[in-house]
């Protein structure tokens, strides 16, 4: 059974996830660049599936994975994430056929998220947040380089009155850099942070920033990545690499990244008294 709850923060571990096979193709969700679609799976319930023959391919899903188990250790809402296994004989009746090769491409595990039956697009205009849950999204974004939460393209939903996040496939942009993209983390500067959705309702930063480092240990931040499978890790690095070494990369990152908080911190307040 899907897990939509998010448990108290004090209790998050991360856990290994769920694994479905996917029976259906339902309809392609064609606002995103990289094609996911709405699928249903062998449990019966309906998912959001994301394609790792897609676009940026399986980076993003590993994207997609981390960042949302730590807006999950934040106490964050995010749809729970599965694995999705795609058949080498699913879509062959796809008349589309942008769709079939993009699910023949896709072939093995794929990553999902459950569909939020109902769920509204946030609209800042019409619908305000909480300033302290603001603070925290705002938060995880600058710390993950996550610039694909803006006006245009929100990646928040609405669902029975409470916002959900959503589609961290374009964060960690630094891993698409080649060789050495894990450098420098502590130091990045995000200055694309202006343009959030949530900024100008984030003021209460300097807490979310305690709150965030007390939640997100090196120990906690190793766990999650370890979640990424293997198979993953060593096709998106290419010929020659091995698992261990590249999830050690994106640890060096995240940890380097939150040793020194307070700068993108500050950055991000500074953006948003300048607004």
């Amino acid at each position: 059974m899907p897990n939509l709850s998010v448990p108290p923060p004090d209790s998050f571990s991360p856990t290994p996830f769920r694994t479905v096979r996917v029976t259906r193709y339902v309809t392609p969700l064609r606002e995103g660049g990289s094609l996911p679609a709405l699928t249903e799976a062998d449990d019966g319930f309906l998912y959001v599936l994301k394609f790792r023959g897609a676009g940026q391919g399986l980076r993003a899903l590993i994207a997609e994975l981390i960042v949302g188990e730590v807006a999950r250790a934040l106490g964050l809402r995010v749809p729970e994430l599965v694995f999705a296994d795609l058949d080498e004989a699913f879509g062959r009746t796809e008349p589309d056929e942008e769709i079939q090769d993009l699910l023949r491409a896709s072939t093995g595990r794929n990553l999902a998220l459950h569909y939020l039956s109902g769920a509204a697009t946030f609209d800042p205009l019409v619908t305000s947040s909480d300033h302290a849950e603001a603070s925290r999204v705002v938060w995880l974004d600058a710390f993950t380089l996550n610039v694909d939460r803006t006006a245009r393209n929100t990646n928040l939903l609405l669902w029975h009155k409470e916002l959900w996040l959503i589609d961290h496939g374009a964060a960690l942009y630094v891993h698409h850099t080649g060789d050495g993209w894990e450098t420098g983390g502590a130091t990045r500067r995000f200055p694309q942070l202006r343009d959030h959705v949530l900024l100008p309702r984030a003021t209460e930063l300097a807490a979310a920033d305690a709150y965030a480092r007390q939640r997100l240990t090196p120990e906690r931040l190793r766990a999650i990545v370890a979640l990424v499978p293997a198979e993953w890790l060593t096709t998106a690095a290419g010929p020659g690499t091995d698992a261990a070494t590249e999830r050690a990369r994106y640890e060096r990152f995240l940890t380097e990244r939150l040793a020194t908080t307070t700068t993108f911190t500050q950055e991000a307040d500074d953006a948003r008294r300048a607004a």
